[in-house]
């Protein structure tokens, strides 16, 4: 079995987190939940769950990975008690992954596609309806869906075949930064439009009437939902990280950095996406369409319409293939931990095997439209998407948090030891009582009101 390898720096490690956790969640979901949900008012609730919910369970994950030096096909079978089953969730944890990446594939890949169209220029003089089509166009052909699908995937096990410090540390750094810089120079050039000051203020000035007109209760709910889907919490997608240093620095401020990361793309998205839609008067509440129909059109209006358009998918492309390579590190982890395989050996197999399960959503826009799981105008993906965050993220966050607060599992005490070696912010023990207790049955709230929302 080869020899662990570790991050080389500690920026790796908190920039590579944040890539697993910053994605497509945080530019197109983020944006038109707000949206949907009254703007800033939404946005205060969102950041007040991400810290009371998303933190805890984060370090959790972490402490779990670094103690075991495992990812979840073996961490739980490390440290669980005698005689216990918490290893029986590994099989699940290890299934979200493969089910994540069924899915995400094909999305990123739509990324890719449209820099390049961006970039060619295949939007100029077109208008609002002809814009459309375009994405209409993509989803019909299954061929090209399938190409942009294998770049994905064939880059990002390219990648991690390189080895964690030669491939996915430095690779996903640069990446990391350049979508930092980009997302910049896209925010001036959106809070700089005309017109733009409307759309910063519905952003940035909380409507708690919108709120109110919405439900609280919903509200409340889809920003506990938001929290939970943003940081990709629940299948040891970010406990791997925490299994490649060192116990040099406590585990809460390295969670809170990331957290603060993933948050600031999300916010940042936001003041791209609202002053510019405000600006030329169009909506951005109008769901994963405000990515691939919405803002093309809103940078058709803009002057230098293809730099700007080609940046923003840029970004997007970034944002996708950081969570890409991050979970493609953990699937890899997994051959290596059970059956001590090279990483090129497990890179070359899980190649194969993603490509072949990314078959049915590709297809399912196209070929296997017909396949309607959820009623008319369902797809594959939205099965693949609804079994991941409806069920195995919420679920297995509840693992992780009992795994680590309970006595029949790991335990509070070996958990907070490890959570708090090193130097750098303490896990507090008041909070305790409310991760036991509190923070379980907001877990099982999620989870059940993600079904009443989708079967309403």
């Amino acid at each position: 079995m080869e020899k662990r390898e570790k991050f080389s720096s500690r920026i790796g490690f908190i920039l590579i987190s944040a890539g697993c956790a910053i994605g497509i969640g945080n530019v197109w979901r983020f944006p038109f939940v707000t949206g949907q949900y009254g703007g800033a008012a939404f946005v205060l609730v969102y950041l007040f769950f991400l810290f009371a919910l998303g933190l805890p369970i984060m370090v959790m994950e972490f402490s779990v990975g670094r103690a075991s030096q495992k990812s979840i096909a073996t961490s739980f079978q490390t440290l669980e008690p005698e005689g216990t089953k918490w290893h029986w969730y590994s099989y699940f944890g290890m299934a979200g992954n493969y089910l994540l990446m069924m899915f995400y594939t094909t999305v990123a890949g739509w990324m890719i596609s449209y820099f390049f169209k961006m970039l060619k220029g295949d939007f100029v003089g077109k208008n609002p309806k002809q814009v459309e089509a375009v994405f209409g166009e993509l989803l019909s052909k299954p061929e090209v869906l399938i190409f942009w699908m294998l770049v994905v995937i064939i880059v990002g096990f390219l990648i991690c075949s390189l080895g964690l410090q030669n491939g996915v540390e430095k690779i996903t750094t640069v990446m990391m930064s350049c979508l930092f810089v980009v997302i910049l120079v896209l925010v001036i050039r959106a809070v700089t439009l005309p017109g733009a000051s409307k759309g910063l203020a519905f952003y940035l000035v909380p409507d708690f009437q919108a709120m109110k007109e919405q439900g609280i209760m919903k509200v409340v709910s889809a920003a506990m939902g938001q929290a939970f889907f943003t940081l990709s919490l629940g299948i040891g997608a970010i406990a791997i990280f925490g299994s490649y240093i060192d116990r040099s620095y406590r585990l809460t401020g390295e969670a809170v950095s990331v957290a603060v990361l993933d948050t600031l793309v999300a916010l940042m998205s936001g003041l791209i996406i609202f002053p510019a839609c405000f600006a030329f008067g169009v909506r951005p509440d109008s769901g994963p369409n405000l990515v691939f129909i919405t803002l093309p059109n809103v940078f058709n209006e803009m002057p230098g319409a293809r730099i700007w358009g080609a940046l923003f998918f840029l970004f997007m492309s970034f944002a996708a293939l950081s969570t890409i390579i991050a979970v493609f590190q953990n699937i890899i982890s997994f051959a290596q931990d059970l059956w001590g395989w090279t990483v090129k050996k497990a890179s070359v197999f899980n190649g194969i095997l993603i490509t072949i399960l990314s078959l049915p959503c590709a297809l399912g826009f196209n070929v296997w439209s017909h396949i309607m799981p959820f009623g008319a105008n369902s797809t594959i993906q939205d099965l693949e998407d609804f079994i991941v965050s409806n069920n195995i993220l919420p679920l297995g966050s509840l693992v992780y948090l009992l795994f680590c607060v309970t006595k029949y599992g790991w335990g509070w005490k070996n958990f907070s030891e490890e959570a708090n070696a090193g130097k750098g912010i303490k896990y507090p023990e008041w909070t305790r009582k409310y991760v036991t207790f509190i923070l379980p049955l907001i877990v099982i709230f999620i989870f059940i009101q993600g079904y009443i929302d989708k079967f309403k």
